[in-house]
């Protein structure tokens, strides 16, 4: 992929942390913001639904409040 050279001004902090996470994690900087960009501007779009559960459904989304009826 090709890729273009532009400049990012930075907070003193945001770039010492830049630069400690740099040392922990053995990537760039670049590659860092990349990543960044990537995951809060440019989110990749869901991959359908994510089931939170397993097993058989017992309930429908129309009487789920149906679990405080009864004492």
């Amino acid at each position: 992929m090709r890729m273009r050279k532009t400049q990012v001004y930075l907070r003193e902090n945001e770039l010492r942390e830049l630069h400690r996470i740099r040392k922990e994690t053995g990537r760039s900087l670049a590659e860092l913001i990349r990543e960044a960009i990537q995951r809060v501007w440019l989110k990749p779009a869901s991959r359908g639904p994510v089931g939170l559960w397993s097993g058989q459904v017992k309930r429908t989304d129309v009487d789920h409040d149906s679990i405080y009826d009864k004492p």
